[in-house]
């Protein structure tokens, strides 16, 4: 989700509700300590240059139950990071923290906000020669006959 998209969502919602994809709800009490814009540049294992951006949001929560972010308040620090930050509608990743630092996507179900998977991969796979997955094959659900000499099965 971009930045554009959660301004837009925000003017609809009456309260914030964060959930993670397995469905877990982000304690009532959260807040969003941080926004940024991350400017990422790096080299993949091909040799090749790449710039990435993406807007920062950082989710925390502690034992003050007694307060939770407003929707109004939220768009007020949005607002007033890309008046301060000139940030750029690009890609939203949430910080969330469980056993670490976790990053997420940011996606919307129609009433919450869901903190998406977001997963690596090699960026070359054209310079790396990853090999094709093989299927799998079970020997005991191969006939007896399909290993004859010149079947071709060895």
């Amino acid at each position: 989700m971009k930045l554009s998209e959660i301004k837009n969502i925000l003017t609809h919602l009456q309260e914030l509700h964060f959930v993670l994809e397995n469905g877990e709800q982000v304690p009532d009490h959260f807040h969003v300590t941080e926004i940024g814009q991350i400017n990422k540049r790096f080299i993949d294992c091909g040799g090749v240059t790449r710039d990435e951006i993406a807007i920062n949001f950082q989710l925390w929560f502690s034992t003050d139950n007694d307060h939770r972010l407003e929707v109004d308040k939220l768009r007020k620090i949005i607002a007033l990071s890309e008046e301060k930050l000139g940030l750029e509608d690009a890609e939203i990743e949430v910080e969330y923290q469980q056993s670490t630092i976790g990053k997420f996507g940011l996606d919307f179900n129609g009433k919450e906000l869901v903190l998406t998977t977001k997963t690596t991969t090699c960026l070359a796979q054209d310079a790396c020669v990853i090999p094709q997955e093989k299927p799998k094959v079970k020997l005991s659900e191969l006939k007896a006959s399909s290993c004859a000499p010149g079947s071709g099965c060895c």
